[in-house]
């Protein structure tokens, strides 16, 4: 009776050891593990920029006048020095002509006065009067060539033609509009930038622009930033391009630009998701994973958040650590955990 007692409970007991096993075998947690992220020496961030001509121009002729030809229509490309318009210019061909006269008879004149001054047969007053006449007449000889010339109206730059406000055989005034011309001999970029990036200005090292059909990112330089934000607390930077830019940029067109930041300091800084840090009071911690399975609480310090949920880590971790990713706030000092390898991104579900 007795041995069959004593059977009966080495059977219980080796029962309850084996259900005891198995239950703490459920209670092992199954964790994704991560490591630091070392951040470079730069940082680059991109937003949505327009490119903008350098200046709009309102062009007109330096001296009143009929329009006799206009050369070119809305839209147009144009060159440097190309000729967009001239006005009649017979009475101020006249003009030239007339004073052309004079001047070369009054040249004459002084020709034979200064020989008769060289002989003392006339006075050095009368000399210098002659003289200076002839000063005169050249200075306004000179005024009506100007007048001249500034009946043809050129392109002063590369760039379109955005209007035309005035048609053959109108009058107009000196100064008076008859182009609208959009400049694009320098095309410019305009961006708005966060409260956050503005406060990083002075990390700014490179700026580079690029659209589709460009091709590789073009080089820009920086102009200007705005200190008074807008309304949605954005601040407007501009730029230019550091080379001649391509005819396919023209102004309106949507560009992605680009802002190359250096690192604040020479400190070694890591980045790690959100979610593999927790906090307890003040502090913030990461689990460990060590090397018998077992996690340790760390204690790290954050920089900053960044807006793609990581966290930029300045102490506490390093490139060879290995941290929970996900479920840091289930776990408990010294815990044993199972960690799991996650599938790579080129063999999905793990069938290779």
């Amino acid at each position: 009776m007795k041995t069959k007692i004593y059977l009966m409970l080495l059977v219980v007991a080796t029962l309850f050891v084996s259900c005891k096993a198995k239950s703490e075998g459920e209670f092992i947690n199954s964790v994704y593990l991560i490591a630091p992220s070392i951040l470079g020496e730069e940082n680059e961030k991109s937003y949505s920029g327009m490119v903008e001509a350098a200046n709009d121009i309102s062009l007109g002729f330096k001296t009143p006048g009929e329009i006799e030809k206009i050369y070119v229509k809305e839209g147009d490309y144009v060159r440097k020095g190309d000729l967009l318009a001239e006005l009649d210019d017979s009475d101020y061909k006249l003009g030239v002509e007339a004073l052309q006269i004079q001047y070369d008879q009054l040249k004459e004149e002084v020709a034979r006065i200064e020989k008769l001054y060289q002989q003392k047969s006339v006075s050095v007053n009368d000399y210098e009067k002659a003289t200076a006449g002839l000063k005169q007449l050249a200075v306004q000889l000179k005024v009506n060539k100007n007048k001249l010339e500034y009946t043809k109206l050129y392109a002063p730059t590369d760039g379109y033609v955005q209007a035309v406000n005035f048609s053959p055989a109108e009058m107009v005034d000196a100064g008076t509009a008859l182009f609208k011309f959009l400049d694009v001999s320098q095309m410019e970029i305009v961006a708005d930038i966060p409260v956050s990036e503005y406060q990083q200005r002075a990390n700014f090292k490179n700026f580079y622009c690029s659209a589709p059909g460009v091709g590789e990112k073009l080089p820009m330089k920086l102009l200007s930033i705005n200190p008074k934000a807008d309304g949605n607390q954005l601040y407007r930077i501009k730029l230019t391009f550091v080379e001649k830019p391509a005819k396919l940029l023209t102004a309106g067109m949507n560009v992605d630009l680009t802002i190359v930041s250096s690192m604040q300091n020479n400190q070694e800084q890591y980045q790690l998701p959100l979610s593999a840090i927790f906090k307890e009071g003040e502090k913030s911690y990461v689990w460990i994973y060590n090397t018998d399975s077992t996690v340790t609480k760390q204690e790290v310090q954050i920089s900053k958040k960044l807006v793609n949920g990581e966290a930029v880590i300045e102490s506490g971790v390093n490139a060879n650590m290995k941290v929970v990713r996900t479920g840091a706030n289930h776990l408990q000092q010294g815990e044993k955990v199972k960690p799991i390898e996650e599938s790579s991104k080129t063999n999905v579900g793990g069938l290779l």
